[in-house]
């Protein structure tokens, strides 16, 4: 719920208050995102949102800065552009203070923490904002145990981290591509501390579902569907031959991996060496788009209570790819595909854009409908219902 106008006339009317930061303008965004991740870790633990105001100067005067819907588009964007991880939940709006207009971004404080800003954890110190030092990153580790975590970091029951999860692909793979080499230098950390402060494990060092979907040495033994199954049928109907059948399961960059080699595998490409003085190549579907697809399917699926894997199905005229689960909190089967988006699995989604499968928070169904559309394909169709989303790609006419 959005802060009562009073309430943001007080906040920015306290010099002090380390719930709020002022920016005179919007140019230096990155500032601005630090100051997002800062609030959404609340390391005060006030458990109220933070403020920043675009339009007013440190010592409270106005510039007199032009708020534009470019400006408030601008701002909303630094949530899903994939460096603030896991997103925060914060609301951009423009307000109107003494006959002012401000830019103001309300950010809640995270049932997550910590939150990274391009690999950093940024907290409130007081007035002024900083990094977070070893023992800040403990605080907000434990705190996140006691809050009301997403399924993908609970626990896993049960598992242990030294006999479930794959210490090399940590070290290896995931450390390096969700840490940035300077902040590894300094930190000096254990594969123990690194893995609970990626969210692995635990703070008493169980590993989370999000550790066994993404290094566990067998991931269906803890979760028997976080498999993707793949079928391709000789026809237009299931009942018909069936040409190839595969099940596709293994650590996260293992199944991606084999998802994406698969896609292309299976995408056919026409050539032409008679419309003009060059050959000309056109697939019948474009691999950015079943990849964008297949990649929304494993970090948005339900992993809760269901042994049912994701399904891509490849008929001659179409790809259906179907997984377990609904839409997920602000996204609807009313809005689904065409407004806002929201994380069923934070921690996995954190992994699948550190891993460089997920350029941008938000920007599958976009990319999967402008690839379509240049390939002279027919727009996505989109099934959402409570128990499971799915999405039909047709090939070209």
């Amino acid at each position: 719920m959005a802060l009562p106008d009073d309430e943001l006339t007080s906040l920015l009317d306290d010099m002090e208050s380390d719930r709020v930061e002022r920016k005179e303008s919007a140019r230096g965004t990155e500032k601005i995102a630090e100051a997002i991740c800062a609030f959404a870790n609340d390391l005060p633990g006030h458990r109220l949102p933070g403020v920043v105001f675009v339009g007013v100067r440190d010592n409270g005067s106005f510039p007199g800065l032009d708020i534009t819907d470019q400006l408030l588009q601008n701002l909303a964007s630094l949530r899903d552009q994939g460096n603030l991880l896991p997103p925060p939940s914060m609301s951009v709006r423009k307000v109107c203070v003494r006959g002012v207009d401000l830019a103001v971004v309300e950010v809640q404080p995270s049932n997550t923490p910590p939150v990274r800003f391009k690999g950093q954890v940024w907290i409130r110190v007081g007035p002024r904002r900083g990094i977070a030092n070893a023992e800040d990153e403990r605080r907000l580790n434990e705190r996140r145990r006691s809050l009301d975590l997403p399924f993908d970091a609970q626990p896993a029951i049960g598992t242990d981290a030294q006999t479930d999860l794959d210490r090399s692909l940590f070290v290896d793979t995931i450390i390096p591509s969700l840490v940035p080499p300077d902040v590894l230098a300094i930190n000096g950390r254990t594969v123990e501390q690194r893995m609970t402060a990626l969210r692995m494990t635990s703070a008493d060092g169980t590993p989370t579902h999000a550790g066994i979907i993404t290094t566990g040495i067998d991931p269906l033994a803890v979760l028997p569907g976080a498999y993707v199954q793949f079928l391709r049928v000789d026809g237009d109907d299931l009942t018909d031959a069936i040409i190839d059948e595969k099940r596709m399961d293994g650590p996260l960059p293992t199944l991606l991996r084999r998802v994406d080699e698969l896609l292309m595998l299976n995408v056919r490409t026409s050539i032409d060496i008679t419309s003009g003085p060059r050959e000309q190549r056109a697939p019948d579907y474009p691999l950015a788009a079943l990849q964008q697809v297949a990649r929304n399917a494993v970090m948005h699926r339900s992993y809760e209570n269901t042994n049912t894997p994701i399904r891509i199905t490849w008929y001659r005229d179409r790809v259906e790819i179907i997984n377990p689960g609904g839409p997920f909190g602000a996204v609807t089967t009313e809005n689904f595909g065409s407004g806002p988006t929201d994380y069923r699995n934070p921690t996995l989604a954190e992994m699948l854009r550190g891993l460089g499968y997920v350029q941008r928070f938000g920007a599958g169904i976009p990319i999967t409908r402008k690839t379509l559309e240049s390939n002279g394909n027919p727009p996505p169709e989109f099934q959402a219902t409570p128990t499971h989303v799915g999405v039909t790609i047709r090939s070209k006419a």
